[in-house]
């Protein structure tokens, strides 16, 4: 079977070394770049690339452009890294898109885990399950949505949410369970990172997206039609 390959994108070639060398003991191949316009020369060249973990901060094309850029194309999971950890440059990457926000400095082990669960989810074998609920068709095998029939563009953040939610019909589900069971570890930021993603969610889903309904100081339920 041939490796899953990651593209890491960070200028400093320390920061890049550290986390080739921890994807590479995982079996994972791991390309480099050490700016956006690289990262994006790159990304267009080798249509295998699995995940990219992505620098904020860097030189010529920076990772907010970088993820612009990709997110017209492709919805490729991608890990933010950025040294700054104000809370509207977390809000600001999910609203591009991005999948996992992680602030340097970061243990390698806990990145790697990151890594490890989305891509077993994207790229590892699955259940095959398929559920419905009030017109909304989730494909978990194919990784796709669709509402009345018609095609739903969700993120892979999004498609783990939605999943999460049909999976838990009826159930109230605190913020604290889903990031721990979404975002698959102990997440110790602030809840507006549940909120944006349901938000997103909602208008995506467009009438349907009623169906996940705000339980106030608590978390959201899912319930359909």
């Amino acid at each position: 079977m041939e490796k899953i390959k990651i593209l890491v994108v960070d200028d400093e070639s320390r920061m890049r070394k550290l986390v080739k060398d921890f994807l590479t003991r995982e079996g994972y191949t791991v390309l480099e770049a050490e700016d956006g316009i690289e990262a994006m020369d790159i990304f267009y060249e080798d249509k295998e690339i699995s995940l990219i973990i992505l620098d904020v901060m860097m030189p010529k094309m920076d990772g907010w452009q970088v993820c612009r850029e990709i997110r017209e194309s492709s919805k490729v999971p991608i890990i933010m890294l950025t040294a700054r950890s104000e809370e509207r440059d977390e809000l600001q990457g999910f609203e591009l898109g991005v999948d996992e926000y992680i602030s340097k400095p970061f243990s390698p082990k806990i990145l790697v885990a990151r890594v490890n669960a989305i891509l077993r989810r994207t790229c590892g074998n699955t259940d095959g399950d398929v559920m419905e609920a009030g017109g909304i068709v989730l494909d978990k095998a194919a990784h796709i949505v669709k509402i009345d029939g018609e095609p739903a563009e969700l993120s892979y953040k999004e498609f783990e949410l939605l999943s999460y939610f049909m999976e838990n019909q009826g159930i109230a589900l605190s913020r604290e369970r889903i990031l721990n069971n979404v975002w698959n570890y102990d997440y110790f930021g602030d809840a507006r990172t549940i909120d944006t993603h349901v938000k997103k969610l909602r208008s995506k889903l467009g009438d349907k997206g009623e169906y996940i309904k705000t339980i106030w100081g608590m978390g959201y339920k899912f319930e359909a039609d």
